[in-house]
C-alpha cells in the first residue's frame, strides 16, 4: 500500500500552517515518496477506532504494509531512513541528527508550546497574562541556548541538511508570526532557509490546500 497518514480535514484558521502533519509531508517530500492522507475530524481522533492506533487521540498517524506508527518524531525519522533521505552517511553524524530531532521535541519544543497556550489555547484565564512574562524569559533563555549551539552554521551538525534540521525547523515554525525569532537572528535566517526548501513549500502548500478544498466543498 501507499504510505498514509492521517491530518485535519478542517482546523481554525489560526492553526492553519501549524499542524504536525505537515512534519511528515515535508519528511516525504524530502524523500520524493509518494504518500497518500486520510482526512478526518476532531470526533474521529477522540474515538475508540483512531485511539487505537494512537492512544492520545492526536494526529499524524503513519501505516505502510508493514508498520502503523504515531508521533511526529517517529514517523519523520521512519520517512527518512526508508528512503535514506536526510540521513547523513557517517554513522556518527547520523547518531548527532537524531540527537537533534529528539533535541528539537524535548528541550525546544515544550517552551515553543508554553507561549502558544497563553497567547491561543488559554488566553482567557486568568492567570495567562501573568503567567506570560515569565513563559517568555524561558522560552527566549532556551532559543539563546540553541543559537549559541547552531552559531553561524547553516545546519545544526555544521554539515548537510538532515532529519535533525527538518525537525528543529518545524518545531520553531510554530514562533511564525510572533516575533520571537526577531531577538536570535541566526535562528531566524536558519528557520527562512528550512521553509524556502522546495519540499517545505510543496508540503505546507499541500497541507493549506486541504482547508481550502473544505471550503469549496462547503460552497458546493
Amino acid at each position: 500500500m501507499t504510505p498514509t497518514i492521517t491530518a485535519f480535514k478542517w482546523v481554525p484558521p489560526f492553526a492553519r500552517g501549524f499542524v504536525r502533519d505537515i512534519r511528515a509531508r515535508w519528511a516525504f517530500e524530502e524523500a520524493g515518496q509518494a504518500y497518500d492522507v486520510d482526512l478526518v475530524d476532531g470526533i474521529y481522533v477522540k474515538s475508540q477506532a483512531h485511539r487505537y492506533f494512537q492512544p492520545f487521540g492526536q494526529i499524524p498517524t503513519y501505516r505502510d504494509d508493514t508498520i502503523e506508527i504515531f508521533e511526529s518524531g517517529a514517523i519523520v525519522l521512519h520517512i527518512c531512513e526508508a528512503a535514506d533521505a536526510l540521513v547523513p552517511a557517517d554513522p556518527a553524524a547520523r547518531v548527532r541528527a537524531t540527537q537533534w530531532l529528539i533535541a528539537a521535541l524535548n528541550s525546544v519544543e515544550p517552551w515553543v508550546m508554553q507561549l502558544a497556550v497563553v497567547d491561543v489555547f488559554e488566553a482567557d484565564r486568568d492567570w495567562s497574562r501573568s503567567r506570560r512574562p515569565k513563559v517568555m524569559e524561558d522560552l527566549h533563555a532556551r532559543l539563546r541556548d540553541l543559537a549559541d549551539a547552531l552559531g553561524d552554521r547553516e545546519a545544526l551538525d555544521g554539515g548537510a541538511f538532515t532529519y535533525g534540521d527538518l525537525m528543529m525547523v518545524s518545531v520553531l515554525g510554530g514562533l511564525r508570526g510572533t516575533g520571537v525569532l526577531d531577538d536570535h537572528p541566526n535562528l531566524a535566517a536558519y528557520v527562512a532557509r528550512g521553509e524556502a526548501r522546495p519540499a517545505h513549500v510543496k508540503a505546507m502548500a499541500d497541507h493549506l490546500a486541504t482547508f481550502e478544498d473544505a471550503k469549496q466543498g462547503e460552497v458546493a
